[in-house]
């Protein structure tokens, strides 16, 4: 099931997913099917070494201000999770020059044609 929702998220952005980290846990048994059909490299971050995913780590601090941890799962809905992805996908980031992440995808996406430079900045 992992596998397949992996997939099936990521397969339209394919030319965006150059690489995979994921923790070592049992969901990702399937990560080589996952690495061949979007072409990506898959990575496994050391036990216990949470620098190592660091984009994920912020992520998950950041979707804590809309799903506090210890929530009961099955108490949010779709749209709970639509208005925090929306929330989050409109916050501005340092990592991209004070920019929406919303906005810069689409940005990218309207221009694909064109050779763009790395969006992040140090």
């Amino acid at each position: 099931d992992v596998r397949d929702a992996i997939i099936d998220m990521l397969k339209p952005y394919a030319a965006y997913v150059h690489t995979i980290t994921a923790d070592n846990g049992s969901e990702f048994v399937e990560h080589k099917a996952i690495a061949k059909a979007l072409g990506a490299e898959f990575y496994f971050a050391h036990p216990y070494s949470s620098w190592e995913r660091g984009l994920n780590e912020n992520f998950n601090g950041l979707l804590r201000q809309y799903i506090p941890k210890g929530t009961d799962l099955r108490m949010i809905t779709g749209e709970d999770v639509r208005k925090a992805e929306k929330q989050l996908n409109l916050r501005p980031r340092k990592c991209l020059g004070f920019r929406q992440p919303e906005i810069v995808f689409q940005e990218r996406e309207f221009n694909s044609e064109v050779r763009h430079p790395p969006i992040f900045r140090q």
